[in-house]
């Protein structure tokens, strides 16, 4: 039996978010609970959207239009299915075509130095997120922020690293480091951290999974972070190939993981904003001087960068790479 679906997301990543929780929530009685979550924004109304396989109800979100295709119940969702197995866990798609409106490119703001002689109206109730655009740290953030959908909510600032305004440190950011986060009338920092401030007070697209193994796997990698930079950074001062093999290694690894999707999780998420902007600078410098590809037998590692460079949010993100390697052999590597 086939029945017509009409969803209304941002995204092709959002659409494949939706089945997955679909596919992998019970029902209550004879119908799903109403789920008020929300995807970029959009709310997922009643009446529930499954009851039982000859009443499968449409799923209605809030705005722009996008149809999705015919779907077909191939197996159970409740007993009413004389299906042995309750749950919507079978739900296949047999055709969808998605229609999504174009990613609208931000016009950024110009990055603010120690000419800058006055901060932003600081706690006037406008959220701001402080970058620097060169920054893998604070890129982190400012992708989550786009892939939530918050760039009306959350301003960017950016500043320059190598010529920091002084009130920066003296009125906003004491750390006087990147990214930091003006909200709710103070100032929080530590990329990691904030990725998950995003996650816990803003709406949008979900960005951790429920599933308890896979937020037990997110910890662990997100963790790893901290460990996987150092040693790819100090490496620079002596066999980069030889020394950071075993840290691509365990990326590799934690990619065969989950086989619902390319990513860390299966899905795209905060794990994968975590290494995304590490990963390709490692991968640009160690390329450009040491002519060694960091995805050599690390298929999934290739798949995985393949991928992470679909997604809009992440990619308005990134820096000039002829700018960026130029940035790093200066301060790693002492080249001019």
């Amino acid at each position: 039996m086939k029945t017509k679906f009409d969803i209304k997301v941002y995204s092709v990543e959002e659409f494949k978010l939706f089945l997955d929780d679909a596919m992998n929530r019970k029902p209550r009685g004879s119908e799903v609970p109403r789920d008020e979550r929300l995807l970029s924004k959009f709310t997922i109304y009643s009446p529930p959207p499954f009851r039982h396989c000859s009443r499968l109800q449409t799923v209605c979100l809030s705005s722009p239009s996008i149809k999705a295709g015919d779907f077909e119940c191939s197996a159970s969702h409740n007993a009413r299915c004389k299906h042995p197995k309750a749950g919507i866990r079978n739900l296949e798609i047999d055709q969808a075509t998605i229609m999504t409106s174009p990613f609208v490119k931000e016009d950024l703001p110009p990055t603010l130095d120690s000419t800058s002689l006055e901060p932003p109206p600081l706690f006037d109730g406008t959220t701001r997120l402080y970058i620097a655009y060169i920054c893998p740290y604070a890129q982190r953030v400012w992708t989550a922020r786009n892939y939530k959908g918050l760039q009306d909510e959350i301003k960017l600032v950016a500043i320059d690293l190598g010529s920091k305004p002084t009130w920066y440190k003296e009125k906003v950011y004491l750390e006087s480091k990147v990214p930091s986060l003006e909200h709710n009338n103070k100032v929080i920092g530590e990329s990691l951290d904030l990725l998950k401030y995003l996650e816990d007070n803003f709406e949008g697209p979900k960005l951790l999974p429920n599933d308890p193994s896979k937020r037990q796997f997110a910890e662990e990698l997100l963790e790893y972070t901290d460990t996987f930079n150092k040693t790819v950074f100090t490496s620079f001062k002596g066999d980069p190939v030889k020394e950071t093999g075993s840290a691509f290694d365990y990326l590799e690894t934690a990619l065969n993981k989950f086989e619902d999707g390319p990513f860390f999780l299966g899905q795209f998420s905060l794990v994968d904003i975590a290494y995304a902007p590490f990963i390709a600078t490692f991968q640009l410098i160690f390329q450009d001087v040491w002519k060694y590809d960091i995805t050599a037998g690390r298929p999934k590692l290739g798949a995985w960068i393949e991928e992470i460079n679909k997604i809009d949010a992440y990619t308005q993100t990134k820096y000039d790479p002829a700018k960026l390697v130029e940035t790093y052999k200066k301060r790693f590597l002492g080249q001019q």
